[in-house]
């Protein structure tokens, strides 16, 4: 009896050394693994196969448009026979011919167009998006590369054509393209004005005054240059110095390329071609954005 018993203190003692021995390699690294496993991986740059592709509604002259060819140096529209052109487009390339990348272009709604960047469907959105805070918690921002002040558009034969300030404008029917820094922060600025629905987009919003459905729409300079270049009876409201302007933030004028946050490589990618540009240069190009776009 004694022996078994002793036996069977043996057993004990060697399986109690077997389980606090040295663990083998392959157990020692399994913790290790296990962490590098977990760890968030890092976000691509999405140009790693030497394409940027890049999403804009295309229908927003001058910033971006649709024609039928590729006249002026215009990129076809993935998924299409049709072509973009504008600014948007002519920047797209300087930043592509800089870094060495093929461009695509997809076009897509206004709304879509954040979605878009953050589920990686596209690379970038270059669009002639502010550059505001709420846009910032969602995306992350290359540039400026264009700084646009806010106007506003009447017809020429208006009542509000002779408008000095936006107290002048008062009582009349307006609108802005919705989802804009124009239609949510501008217009509510106006006293006593009649704040008609939001467009869905730029074209919609200048057929809203083109036909008289609104007095005047707010937007910014640029797209209001093109849209003087396409429709010769409306008039620009420039209300800067006056006193009696728009009250907008610099985040609010500031025009940027929108990225998947985090993606560093392609935001230092983006902001090493932006930062060698002046606001001369972004005006200049969007001069030649201006002369080239369609006029029907």
């Amino acid at each position: 009896m004694k022996k078994i018993t002793a036996l069977l203190l043996a057993l004990v003692m060697l399986l109690s050394l077997c389980a606090c021995g040295t663990a083998t390699p392959e157990e020692s690294t399994a913790p290790e693994a296990s962490a590098d496993a977990s760890a968030a991986p890092a976000v691509a740059s999405g140009v790693e196969d030497g394409v940027l592709t890049v999403a804009m509604e295309c229908a927003y002259a001058p910033y971006n448009w649709t024609q039928s060819d590729d006249s002026n140096g215009a990129v076809p529209i993935k998924d299409s026979t049709e072509f973009a052109n504008g600014y948007d487009v002519m920047m797209a390339k300087k930043l592509c011919e800089a870094n060495g990348w093929e461009l695509e272009i997809v076009r897509l709604a206004w709304d879509s167009l954040i979605p878009a960047v953050q589920t990686g469907t596209v690379d970038a959105v270059i669009a002639g998006q502010s550059m505001t805070p709420d846009r910032m918690k969602e995306v992350d921002f290359a540039g400026p590369y264009l700084y646009a002040t806010i106007v506003c558009l009447a017809l020429q034969d208006s009542k509000f054509a002779s408008a000095k300030g936006i107290s002048e404008l008062s009582g009349g029917t307006c609108t802005s393209q919705l989802g804009t820094i124009w239609y949510d922060t501008c217009l509510p600025q106006i006293t006593g004005a009649s704040i008609q629905p939001a467009s869905e987009d730029a074209p919609a919003m200048l057929m809203a005054l083109e036909t008289g459905i609104v007095d005047f729409v707010c937007t910014d300079m640029p797209t209001a240059q093109g849209a003087v270049a396409a429709y010769p009876d409306m008039k620009i409201l420039d209300f800067a110095g006056s006193g009696d302007d728009f009250a907008v933030s610099e985040s609010d004028v500031n025009i940027g390329i929108s990225i998947m946050k985090g993606n560093t490589v392609l935001l230092d990618a983006l902001n090493g071609v932006l930062s060698t540009m002046t606001a001369d240069d972004f005006n200049a190009l969007m001069a030649e954005a201006i002369a080239a776009q369609p006029k029907n």
